[in-house]
């Protein structure tokens, strides 16, 4: 397949989508406003974006004002509660900037109006960002991180925990050679918390179960988009929350990125983008991802026909 075929395949120019199945791994250039309300109801799996900051990137997305922030996202946020399965999550990665010498608070604001719309608000992850620069500010320190707000339609969602285990690290070599009396119950904490824990249950596991920050470096270099999140994040948390085949949607697609982490995952995407040449970027890196797998493929497949000739 040609870049220039793939371009032609992925792209459409008109946000109407008259047939629900031509929505499926396309860019649809236009307004998510809009876009969304031509979605059928609870038809995708998982949303995932990173909206316009407030007042920010004025030069590309116009700058949302601080004091309407909330009332812009609000329709945006309820057509995304009715195009999302009942049993599908949405990851909202955004952060409130500086406001008059403090921080802003209508982050908060929104993600209680979005409980007023019936969005529970399950849980909060935290993107550290582990390779920003240093900085100098004379009443605080460098923004070393960002919310992933988990919202949800019920408290029944699919999560796939295994698939985002982590080695279970250096600690456990020499903290369990030696196990107490102690390590092999559960021990109560002593601040009378309620939590406790068994240490032994760690014994030979070589994956566990990781905690709810994401430590990921950023990336900005040849994405030609003035705010870009690393391909891992949207890639963390669909393997999270999907399983192959799946449809993955992100409104504020930008340069594409939650499309490439959707596609390297098997899954399928759906994205809009109201900025003409990001659209453009985000084609061409699709159709990069997609001449990648194409190749791939094809070099699985004549080894596999190499192997089973072989034997």
């Amino acid at each position: 397949m040609s870049e220039q075929n793939s371009l032609e395949e992925y792209s459409t120019s008109n946000f109407t989508v008259p047939n629900p199945n031509q929505y499926v791994d396309t860019i649809i250039k236009g307004d998510c406003t809009e876009v969304l309300k031509t979605l059928p109801n609870s038809s995708i799996d998982f949303i995932v974006t990173s909206p316009p900051y407030a007042d920010n990137r004025k030069g590309t997305y116009g700058g949302i004002p601080v004091k309407r922030y909330v009332e812009w996202f609000l329709p945006i946020s309820e057509q995304l509660k009715r195009v999302l399965k009942p049993d599908g999550s949405f990851i909202l990665n955004i952060k409130e900037r500086v406001v008059d010498g403090e921080r802003g608070v209508y982050v908060y604001e929104l993600v209680m109006a979005m409980r007023m719309q019936g969005w529970l608000w399950t849980e909060e992850y935290i993107w550290h960002k582990k390779n920003t620069y240093p900085g100098k500010w004379p009443n605080r320190f460098r923004d070393l991180w960002e919310h992933c707000y988990h919202f949800t339609k019920s408290t029944r969602f699919r999560m796939y925990q295994d698939a985002v285990k982590v080695p279970v690290g250096t600690w456990a070599e020499k903290r369990l050679a030696k196990l107490s009396e102690t390590d092999k119950t559960r021990d109560e904490s002593r601040t009378k918390s309620g939590f406790g824990k068994n240490v032994s249950n760690w014994v030979g596991r070589e994956t566990v179960y990781p905690g709810n920050v994401l430590h990921l470096a950023t990336e900005s270099s040849n994405k030609e988009h003035s705010a870009t999140f690393p391909t891992e994040l949207p890639a963390w948390f669909i393997r999270l929350f999907t399983k192959e085949g799946d449809i993955v949607l992100d409104p504020f697609m930008g340069s594409g990125t939650t499309a490439v982490a959707a596609m390297r995952l098997g899954r399928h995407f759906v994205g809009m983008e109201l900025n003409e040449q990001y659209c453009k970027v985000a084609l061409g890196r699709i159709a990069k991802e997609q001449h990648r797998l194409d190749a791939f493929t094809e070099e699985h497949d004549v080894h596999a026909v190499a192997a089973s000739e072989k034997n």
